[in-house]
């Protein structure tokens, strides 16, 4: 496996001036590179020319790597949509030369997404991506989309990576290239799993928190709530992955509201439009889409059922599309929440270079799992509470690989 490329001793001048050359004679060629153990191939029609792998960065030839990876979490991950004890993921490396974009599509059964899944789309279109000519992110965004359709996970995944790589080239970090100034800290949440009142107890008690998101299934589980405000004077947002009914949603409302629950987030199974605009006019607890929430189309019919939404980057197909939906949510005076789908710093980074377009951040999953891919996620307190995170100043995502996962996937791959 190549990382990084194989770097052989050839100066910058003689290498444009051989590019430059082959481009002369064959101008023709719209792309004439083909990549082969550390060197690179100019392809003619009648002749190949063999040139170091150092020209790799001068002529954008991209180069794709996939790996299957899991994480554990810390405690087992207990939602309405089922228990887990590892997060599944494909990392996918987009790399010029020297400079690598990372990006991660986690595995999520209730969406019909699979390990298996993934490397299949990836493995067909694999191709076609390592001979696109990386220039505008947002551009490689609509290539992948019409390549892979109704691929978010993976479509995802490869826009972060892109982003990363094309900010790694400017040498800039990712919020400004997004066209943001610097800003933050930002608060995330720390989400409580399921479970019992005891195992919740101790979560919280291991991880203080400013506010907390609490993952509820039925209702009758509002007695967890009381036990959880008795150890803590932290808000709650309350996350029911269309667990509850409408009769039972307006009922509880008022003791929602007493316990200090601030957020309520998808009550009602997602397509009960009409039940969720009735529960909407009644509540005094904001109402956030997740599961209603999935694409830039689903913004339009939530600004009349919900007070906000929640966007995750992994669902909707990347940083580019969730742009796109932040800017719409604001004009439909949608609150905007980015979520997290238990990814590790590498996922959750991305996030964070969003920030400062959003009304909260939900960015906990590095948190959550015991171990991580990457490191640099710029966590800090303020004022002594924790869970906040600084825009990472260094470029792109701002985060590397660990060098355990360096080795392992050299490793895995050789």
């Amino acid at each position: 496996m190549a990382i990084t490329a194989n770097n052989q001793a050839t100066t910058s001048a003689s290498v444009e001036a051989v590019v430059n050359k082959f481009s002369h004679h064959h101008h023709h060629l719209n792309k004439p590179f083909l990549h082969r153990k550390g060197l690179l191939f100019l392809r003619g029609l009648t002749s190949i020319t063999c040139l170091p792998a150092s020209v790799l960065q001068l002529c954008r030839v991209l180069q794709l790597h996939s790996f299957p990876a899991a994480l554990p979490f810390q405690y087992p991950f207990i939602t309405n949509k089922g228990a887990k004890s590892q997060q599944q993921a494909l990392l996918v490396a987009l790399n010029f030369g020297r400079l690598v974009g990372w990006g991660e599509a986690p595995v999520i059964d209730y969406y019909g997404v699979s390990m298996e899944g993934l490397q299949a789309s990836l493995q067909q279109a694999r191709q076609v991506i390592e001979r696109y000519s990386l220039q505008d992110p947002q551009r490689f965004w609509h290539f992948l989309e019409h390549l892979i359709p109704e691929q978010n996970f993976l479509i995802a995944a490869l826009d972060i990576a892109g982003w990363d790589l094309f900010s790694r080239l400017r040498n800039k970090p990712l919020y400004q290239m997004l066209g943001f100034e610097k800003s933050g800290p930002f608060l995330s949440d720390y989400t409580l799993g399921f479970d019992s009142a005891e195992m919740m107890l101790r979560k919280m008690k291991e991880h203080p928190a400013s506010v907390y998101k609490v993952k509820l299934r039925r209702p009758e589980e509002v007695d967890l709530l009381r036990s959880l405000r008795s150890a803590t004077r932290a808000p709650f947002r309350v996350d029911l992955n269309e667990g509850w009914n409408y009769e039972d949603t307006l009922r509880l409302l008022p003791e929602l509201e007493s316990l200090g629950v601030v957020m309520l987030e998808q009550p009602l199974p997602k397509t009960q439009w009409e039940e969720m605009r009735a529960l909407k006019a009644q509540s005094s607890i904001p109402l956030f889409a997740d599961e209603a929430c999935v694409e830039e189309q689903d913004v339009t019919r939530c600004a009349d059922t919900f007070h906000g939404i929640n966007i995750k980057l992994t669902k909707c197909g990347g940083i580019t599309p969730a742009r796109r939906m932040i800017v719409e949510a604001k004009q439909r005076g949608l609150r905007v929440m980015l979520g997290s789908m238990n990814e590790s710093s590498i996922g959750t980074s991305a996030l964070l270079h969003l920030a400062p377009a959003v009304d909260f951040l939900d960015a906990d999953g590095p948190l959550l799992l015991a171990s991580d891919y990457a490191e640099g996620l710029p966590w800090t307190h303020v004022d002594g509470q924790p869970h906040f995170l600084s825009l990472p100043e260094a470029p792109g995502l701002g985060v590397s690989l660990r060098k355990d996962w360096q080795q392992h996937l050299i490793q895995a791959t050789a």
